[in-house]
This record gives C-alpha cells, structure tokens and sequence, in this order.
C-alpha cells in the first residue's frame, strides 16, 4: 500500500525541471515521481517515469489520474522565446498549459498539493518600485507583455484554482533571476557577452538565487508545503557594474530609448534572449524582501547573491570572440540612431 507522496513534475524536458524530478525521486517520503513533457530529456532521468505529455493537452488529467497523483509540482513556465519556439508559442506553453494543468488537477480528487515556480518578474521594473518587495505587493507598472505577463496571468489562474479547491495546498514561488553553472537563462546569456549594453545613467540593483537552491526551494515547498506566495532570493543585492566586473566584462552605455533597439539586435544575433521588460530591469533592477522565505517556508538559500553569481562566473562561458566586433558596431550603430532622432525631434519643435 502506498503511504508516500506521488509527485508530478512538469517541464521534466528543461534543466531545471529534469533535476527537480530527480531530486525529489530521491527525497525520502516520496513513492513515485512521474515527469511530464511535450519532447523526451536529453538523457534518460534517474529512478523517474517519463511521460511524453503535452500540458495544454487534456491527456494531462489521464496521467494524472493513472498515476494517482497527489503532488504536482509545475515548473513548465518558460522564460525565453527563443528556446520556446517564438512568443506566441511560450505564452500558449505558459498561460494556455497552465489553464489545462489546472483544469485536470481540479476534476482529480486525489490531487492535494500544488507547488507553482513563479518569477519575481511579476512585479515588474520601474523607478517608482519600493526597495524591497513583500509578497503583499504589487507591481507598481505592471508587465505588459513577456514572461512578466504571462506569471502574473498564471499566477491569477492559480488563485482562481485555490479558490474553486480550498482543500489543496498551494505554494508560489517568486524566484528571483536563477544563476548556476548549469542554467542557462536570458541573465546568463547576457552576462556572457564579450560586450554588456547598459542604460546611461542608471546601475540596476537585483538578486539572483543559485539553481541549487531553487531546486532545494522548490523540494520544501513540495514536500512540506503550507507556503502559499513566497519571494526566493540569495541574500545580499548586486549592483549592474559590480556584476560586469566580477564577470569580467566591459559595459557600454546606451540612452533609455535606444534599449528596446539594443534588444532586437541581441535577439536577431542570438547573443540573449531580452525583450523589453528586461531592458527595464537592467536599467531599474529589483528588490526582493525574504522574511516569508525564512519563517514560512523555513528555508535559507545555501548561496548569497554574490556567491551564486560568482559560481556562475567560475564556470567561464561565453560566447565566440567574433561576437565582440558585431556587439559594438550595433550598439555604435544604436547610439548614433538616436542622436540623430533626438537631433530630428529637436529642429522639428523649433
């Protein structure tokens, strides 16, 4: 007879998903973990049942019955566009998958935890944030597209869910930019640049939390549960130019308007993934306040803020020399596009 937890993992294909998987096959109290995805992991995930399953799919509540699931645990909320097939596919991935998932998690009568990894993204970038988000507040500019949007509409999906099942146990959590050795993220892209663009004038502030930590975040919540909303963040903050030095490259400056331009240019170069909202962040960062972390959840992230993004650097990726030339003749290229925009908009006032 079964006595332990059986846990559904989504996104069991991505790093981060397939690692969770195997690390709570590994946890004691947990019988089963069954791991879900639309394409099969890379390599084969250790003491884990793959299912090659489609969460916008309604197959999802037959696996979740078959198995008899009572833990699920999402991760299948995907950050980057490029990895996902475009825009239109991350956000029928994420908003669309996540309406499915929770469809099928509400007709299953077994189902009595739910575990969602969310993003801090949700309270978006903007000067007139506070220094320190509690989970109580809410974006002062709300995302108004990108993965920002899309976690703030699953984020509200699973309150709508928590309200129609009060007898399943929620956790959220806001994790703050994940960095490691192994993750690859739109943030680690860019700090792989042999060049960084920085907005003028501005030197972000924000956290990160090391992949181990999210996972080991992610087991308690799963394992423990009773979290409900929870920011996730390593101690201490990093500032922009501190972060460029310690990964040891050089900044160059561009005016706010020509960021969105900046940003096409990375995505059409394939140097990172960065949309608009994280051009925002690059210029205004984020503050995570993480009393939740520590007296609900109960947990502590084993890296600071600095520790786990000089273990990302440690690991010394980056990208072909040749990149360097392209990078600094299309941010050249944006610098002089809005000096003669500005110059334009100027004489034509007069």
């Amino acid at each position: 007879m079964r006595v332990g937890q059986v846990v559904l993992v989504t996104g069991a294909s991505r790093y981060l998903g397939g690692r969770f998987a195997e690390l709570m096959a590994t946890t004691p109290g947990v019988d089963r973990v069954v791991a879900v995805d639309v394409v099969p992991p890379q390599r084969p995930l250790r003491h884990v049942d793959f299912v090659r399953a489609d969460i916008r799919n309604p197959i999802i509540a037959k696996v979740i019955s078959q198995a008899e699931v009572d833990t699920v645990a999402h991760l299948n909320v995907i950050a980057t566009p490029l990895s996902a097939g475009g825009r239109a596919s991350m956000k029928e991935i994420n908003v669309i998958g996540t309406m499915q998932l929770l469809a099928a998690c509400q007709r299953a009568p077994g189902v009595r935890r739910l575990v969602v990894k969310s993003s801090a993204a949700v309270y978006g970038s903007s000067p007139r944030d506070p220094g320190l988000f509690t989970e109580d507040q809410g974006a002062r500019s709300l995302p108004r597209a990108g993965f920002g949007k899309d976690s703030v509409e699953v984020e509200g999906y699973v309150r709508g869910f928590s309200r129609r099942r009060p007898d399943v146990d929620v956790s959220v959590l806001r994790f703050a930019n994940v960095m490691g050795p192994g993750i690859r993220t739109s943030l680690t892209d860019y700090f792989t640049m042999p060049v960084l663009p920085t907005i003028v004038g501005y030197d972000a502030r924000f956290q990160v939390v090391h992949e181990d930590d999210a996972l080991a975040a992610m087991r308690t919540a799963t394992v423990r549960g009773g979290a409900g909303i929870c920011n996730v963040a390593g101690d201490g903050m990093l500032m922009l130019s501190q972060a460029a030095r310690l990964a040891g490259r050089p900044v160059l400056p561009v005016p706010m308007a020509a960021g969105g331009w900046v940003g096409q240019v990375m995505r059409r170069s394939r140097l990172a993934d960065f949309s608009a909202e994280q051009i925002q962040f690059l210029a205004f960062g984020r503050g995570l306040d993480t009393t939740r972390m520590r007296e609900v959840l109960q947990f502590s992230p084993a890296y600071s803020s600095r520790e786990a993004f000089l273990d990302f650097v440690r690991v010394g990726r980056g990208p072909s020399p040749w990149l360097l030339p392209t990078m600094v003749r299309a941010t050249e290229q944006a610098e002089r596009w809005v000096a003669v925009a500005f110059a334009g908009s100027r004489g034509g006032a007069a």
